[in-house]
Formats: structure tokens, sequence, C-alpha cells
């Protein structure tokens, strides 16, 4: 496979999980802001190793490997597509070591983690690994001195939406999607989790109520979020609002919003807006 083609590849793999920010894509050009793509790919390639691989000890050599590749990276370039991309980018030198390394520890830190204990602790638990993430993205976009407080929330709080969509599909891992409090509350056991009543219902708008009131409390916060940032945490507040007034909030969790069309458009390119005039000043 060519360069472009391996590079391709991974940035396809970003979108299947996020097919909204192909919007974003004709504001935020490839051939203009490759790294910014590639940052958005590297992101996602992080996140699958430590969510995606249910065997820790694998996930913890790919994370390992990813390790041993950014750390190199300023002085070799780096070997992936991805990490090629980025370190072809002055940006990439300017930041401190730690901030490329810091994402990577915090997600094989979190690989053995189980279930919270109640949503401020699954809250606090999430944020080591996305706030590293948002932190790396921040000083990306918007340079070293921009605050990373609210990139940071917003995308801990996506992907905990994200985790609570997949409750079916985790009811067996160690780690699951609603906190201790919350199933001893509705009296929820592993098994059900994967069927529906009543029960499961009530716990998953709670686990809403909570994170759409995070949500409200992340917009008082300081900092910018990049357009991929803002379309994702848009989307994931509307959805959130939609399932808490479903009957059945799962399955419309499940089913996500529809792709595109003239709002979809509206919010890329307002967000775009947003990161120009930021950049700008």
């Amino acid at each position: 496979m060519s360069e472009a083609g391996a590079l391709q590849s991974y940035v396809d793999k970003w979108l299947a999980v996020q097919p909204q920010q192909r919007m974003a894509l004709v504001f935020v050009e490839p051939n203009k802001y490759p790294g910014h793509i590639a940052l958005a790919a590297l992101e996602q390639e992080l996140l699958s190793a430590a969510y995606g691989i249910r065997e820790p000890h694998v996930a913890a050599t790919k994370l390992n490997w990813w390790a041993e590749e950014l750390n190199g990276a300023s002085s070799s370039g780096g070997r992936h597509p991805l990490t090629r991309v980025l370190f072809d980018d002055e940006r990439a030198h300017a930041m401190p070591q730690q901030r490329w390394l810091a994402p990577v520890l915090a997600a094989m830190a979190q690989l053995e983690e189980g279930t919270a204990v109640d949503f401020a602790a699954q809250l606090g638990a999430a944020s080591a690994l996305h706030g590293a993430l948002a932190e790396l993205e921040t000083a990306w976009w918007f340079g070293e001195a921009a605050s990373s407080a609210r990139a940071a929330r917003v995308a801990t709080l996506s992907h905990l939406l994200f985790a609570l969509r997949r409750l079916q599909d985790d009811a067996e891992r160690d780690r699951l999607p609603l906190p201790m409090a919350r199933l001893a509350r509705f009296g929820l056991s592993r098994a059900g989790l994967r069927q529906g009543s009543e029960a499961r219902d009530e716990a998953v708008k709670a686990q809403l109520v909570d994170l759409r009131t995070a949500w409200s409390d992340a917009a008082r916060l300081d900092g910018p979020l990049s357009v991929f940032r803002a379309i994702e945490a848009g989307e994931g507040e509307r959805l959130a609002r939609k399932a808490a007034r479903a009957g059945a909030p799962l399955g419309v969790l499940q089913k996500g919003l529809p792709d595109g069309g003239f709002l979809a458009t509206l919010r890329a390119w307002r967000a775009a807006q947003r990161w120009r005039q930021r950049v700008a000043d």
C-alpha cells in the first residue's frame, strides 16, 4: 500500500467511528491541514487500543509500541504514517515530549480499571486519558497558551456517552458503562444490562441526566474547542437530550442521529469560524 493509501486507511477508521466529521473536512481541508486530521486519527488509534481490545496484555503491547513511536518521533520523524505527517509539522517539535506520551501512559494506566463507584468517580477516571488527549489537541490547534479545560471535559463526556451506547455489548467487561451505585439503585445485574427492562431504561435515563448536567457545566469552563471536538460534543449533547425523552433510551442512543443535512453543514461552518477567529486573534 502506498504512503497516501496507508494514511487514508487510518483517517477512514476515524470517520467510521465519527461519520459526522466528514462535514468538518469541508472546512478543515486535508491538503491544507494534514496534521489536524492526522491528530484526530491518532486519537482514534489510541482509543481503539485502550477500549477496543478486550485482552489487557494485547492492548498494553500495542500502546507500548505507540509510546516508543511517539518518544522517538522528534528525532526519527516517525515510522507510522500518522506520526510522519504529524512530525513533519513544526508544531509537533515545539511541544514537550511528555505531551505526546501523556495520552499513551494514561491509556495504559486505565487498562485494568474496574467499574467506577459512582458518576463522579467515573468522570474522574475517564478524565485522565481524555484530558491528556484534549490537552494535546488544544495545543496543536490553538497554541500552548490555550486552556484545555473545556475540551477535556467534553471529550470525557463524549466518551461516557459512547460507552453508554455500547451497554449491551460491554455487559461482560470489567469496566461497565454504568457505575456501581446506579446498578445498585435500579437492582441491575450484568445479565440485566443485556435485556430490555423498565429498570434498565430508568438507569440509562439517570445516567443521561448526569451527563447532560455535566455538559451544561462544561459550557462554563475556559478554553476553545477544535472543530472536530465541537462537532462531536454538539452531537453528543443533542443525542443525550433526545434519548432522555424517549421511552426506550438505549435504542435511541444506538440508532444515533441522522447524518448530514443543512443544519450539520451550518454547525460545522460555525465551528470552523470560531476556530479561525480564535487563531487569528
